[in-house]
């Protein structure tokens, strides 16, 4: 039977080593160490949820710290100003990206260590666990010529993951796929990335209207965070690109009136939109607890993984009509609703109808 390893015996390079061995293996997404007076807490998120997994002496995390900055290339003596990075390693038959940021606290530097593994983080569209009608819909939408696509959520909701399965789809069919992302998280093989960089001035907003001088048919940006870089996308979006970006809102009507709000054209954005997706990430119970009275839904060994939860709001001629007349979200959603659009809410419901989450996961994740 796999025993897990007592990480608070381990130090330096060996604890770095098994660290990347057991959260690869075991489907990690996270690990944060924190330290505090007397010791250092070692938490680790795994299915979205942050647990812990041992408390370290000050010795070992500074011998694991030191670790961590010679791998990702950070100044050893810099102590009091946050600090960012990256390395890789290889397990199994690949490389596993990881992203490293540092912050100073009151007893020592805090890390946070987030695993890019591509076996987690390419997946084919009709394997992220969507119903049909939505992997259909999803499908369809990156077939088009043009347009807008937006996928909203918080950030760990799989917005990137979902993005990746919408080109994986296209790669290899004629068409010239760019992107712009901050960071490019996992490599996309047949696409174009490009990663921002603030401190030489290439923005979104810069580096999409560059992308735009080299013939593209697709474009991904991987934010929409003001209104020059939405007005931007929009308008490459009525001049023959598909554009796929992500907002923060909550829910996929949200998204319509937060981009108004930035000062959009609601007569450039009602014709360029062709569907809003928002999504949540929610725990699945394992097999052998579905109908199982034994197993508690607040019992973190009662799930084994986690699926996507989404809604999706099609821009048909009627919802445009309502941007173009600027109507706030009751109005919008009514119509969505005329239209066919399910909440996430009920999606969620339909899961747990079916014995694969829980009723007490949905409210946690979706409320």
């Amino acid at each position: 039977m796999y025993a897990r390893p007592d990480f608070s015996a381990l130090g330096g390079e060996v604890l770095l080593s098994t660290l990347h061995e057991v959260c690869t293996k075991e489907g990690a997404s996270d690990i944060h160490l924190s330290p505090e007076k007397k010791s250092v807490r070692l938490e680790w998120r795994m299915h979205g949820m942050l647990m812990p997994l041992a408390e370290i002496s000050h010795d070992h995390y500074q011998e694991l710290l030191r670790r961590v900055k010679f791998e990702s290339k950070l100044k050893l003596n810099i102590t009091n100003v946050p600090q960012d990075g990256q390395y890789s390693f290889a397990f199994e038959s690949r490389r596993v990206n990881v992203r490293v940021a540092t912050l100073p606290t009151r007893f020592g530097e805090a890390i946070t260590l987030r695993f890019l593994d591509p076996n987690r983080g390419i997946i084919a569209l009709e394997k992220l666990g969507y119903p049909k009608d939505i992997t259909k819909t999803l499908a369809d939408l990156v077939e088009l010529p043009q347009g807008l696509v937006l996928i909203t959520g918080p950030t760990g909701s799989g917005k990137t993951t979902t993005l990746y399965a919408l080109l994986s789809t296209i790669v290899g069919k004629n068409r010239n796929i760019l992107t712009l992302e901050d960071p490019i998280e996992y490599e996309l093989a047949g696409v174009i990335q490009s990663e921002i960089d603030p401190s030489h001035d290439y923005t979104f907003e810069s580096g999409l209207r560059s992308l735009l001088r080299h013939d593209p048919d697709v474009i991904l940006v991987g934010e929409i965070r003001d209104a020059e870089t939405a007005q931007t996308a929009i308008n490459a979006a009525l001049t023959g690109h598909l554009v796929l970006s992500t907002l923060h809102t909550n829910s996929a009507i949200e998204a319509i009136p937060r981009l108004l709000s930035m000062g959009v054209s609601p007569y450039t954005f009602a014709p360029a939109l062709r569907a809003v997706i928002a999504q949540r990430l929610v725990r699945t119970v394992r097999s052998d607890c579905r109908g199982n009275a034994s197993c508690k839904p607040e019992d973190p060994k009662t799930y084994d993984g986690q699926m996507a939860v989404a809604e999706i709001v099609l821009a048909t001629t009627a919802l445009q009509q309502l941007i173009l007349s600027l109507e706030q979200g009751a109005a919008l959603e009514a119509q969505a609703k005329k239209d066919g659009y399910r909440t996430m809410k009920e999606r969620g419901m339909d899961l747990v109808k079916d014995g694969i989450t829980t009723r007490e996961e949905i409210e946690r994740v979706i409320g």
